[in-house]
């Protein structure tokens, strides 16, 4: 039987947010205040509210089982492999869209598709019904994705601009893609400050359960679209000016190089949890946060955004304050910000925004390990 507490929770949530509401990203470093608004309980502090909402997320992660998500069945014996080369007398394929579309329309075993070294100009795009792919490159440095399309790119019979989602060079739409050692790029420069419509995806996953090993993600404004499901990142470059790891996603990144290119203000994170029912976030863990500009560590895309970092070294770009509340000061109460551990000049917490936390063990033990992700019951790599 559900309990009074958790009705109670539902019943506000809908009463205070449409959860189903798509939210326009990345306006630039300026956005206008948001319409909605939180009402406290009677007799309910700010600071009560907004810690009940942080013990209720600590619940959340911290079981195994995802309510939202089913049990991950990952397939990791391939059943063939496909080879993609520049050269025709070298592999199967000269393009990895090629290999993608040899496949079965519904797949249903792991493929590997091993990616020869070599520059390859194309968009990738890979359907809902072919799952367990696996793309290797022969090296990040040595086998590079890339495209330059940008949200305000014509595209269609009509001309209109394709917006940010369909900007990827590389978009995953299928569960249990796995990616190793392969770069995703997007060429598109850095904008200006206040640039309109550049918005420019290097790889987009809108699938459950991928994992990203030894890979590289470069771009510029929105680089790497985590835009929903569980996925897990190890010993990853990501390279990129304002939220340049922007999405929905319940996403752990381990061992990860975070590098900004901001010409000025910028940042790193743009996490668009909308929900109180929703159980999706980021976690940093032993990565490393460097480059150039002002940057934040994270703007609050959604009124319940959940982003945090753990033993991160953090470069003197990190602003003080740290965080920023899309122009919106109802997102304080709402969001969580958190740091465990960090280190480096840009970690100090005394200068952070009040409605950020520096973490306790309990606070972080959900955050920190596999079990974020449901990790046991897919990632076995």
């Amino acid at each position: 039987m559900p309990t009074f507490q958790h009705i109670f929770y539902v019943i506000i949530a809908l009463l205070l947010f449409n959860s189903t509401q798509t939210q326009c990203h990345s306006k630039g470093l300026r956005p206008g205040n948001s319409a909605g608004k939180v009402h406290l309980t009677k007799n309910m502090t700010q600071a009560q509210f907004s810690e009940q909402q942080f013990m209720k997320w600590v619940r959340f992660v911290g079981r195994l089982k995802h309510s939202v998500f089913k049990t991950a069945k990952n397939k990791l014996f391939p059943s063939y492999t496909l080879h993609v080369a520049k050269n025709p007398a070298a592999g199967d394929f000269t393009t990895i869209q090629d290999a993608i579309d040899s496949l079965p329309f519904i797949n249903l075993l792991r493929v590997v598709i091993k990616v020869h070294a070599g520059v390859y100009a194309e968009k990738v795009n890979i359907p809902p019904l072919k799952s367990y792919i696996t793309i290797e490159g022969a090296g990040a440095d040595k086998t590079i994705v890339q495209w330059g399309d940008t949200a305000q790119t014509p595209s269609g019979p009509k001309k209109q601009p394709m917006g940010t989602f369909n900007s990827a060079t590389f978009a995953v739409n299928s569960p249990y893609f796995i990616a190793k050692n392969i770069t995703f790029k997007n060429t598109t420069p850095v904008p200006a400050p206040g640039a309109i419509g550049k918005q420019a995806v290097a790889f987009r996953i809108s699938a459950d359960t991928a994992a990203f090993l030894g890979c590289k993600f470069l771009g510029a404004q929105d680089t790497l679209y985590d835009h929903l499901g569980r996925h897990y990142y190890k010993d990853c470059y990501i390279e990129g000016s304002v939220d340049f790891i922007f999405g929905n996603g319940l996403s752990l990144f381990e061992g990860c190089h975070v590098h900004a290119i901001a010409q000025n203000v910028g940042a790193l994170t743009a996490q668009g949890r909308s929900s109180l029912l929703e159980e999706t976030g980021f976690s940093f863990v032993n990565c490393k946060v460097t480059g150039s500009g002002a940057l934040y560590l994270g703007r609050a895309w959604g009124p319940f955004s959940r982003v945090v970092f753990a033993y991160t070294y953090m470069d003197n770009i990190i602003m003080p304050k740290g965080w920023y509340n899309w122009g919106d000061p109802n997102r304080e109460m709402t969001v969580f910000y958190g740091q465990y551990k960090c280190t480096g000049p840009g970690a100090r917490f005394a200068g952070r925004v009040s409605w950020s936390r520096e973490l306790t063990d309990e606070e972080a033990k959900p955050f920190i390990s596999l079990t974020f992700i449901d990790g046991s019951e897919w990632i076995k790599l």
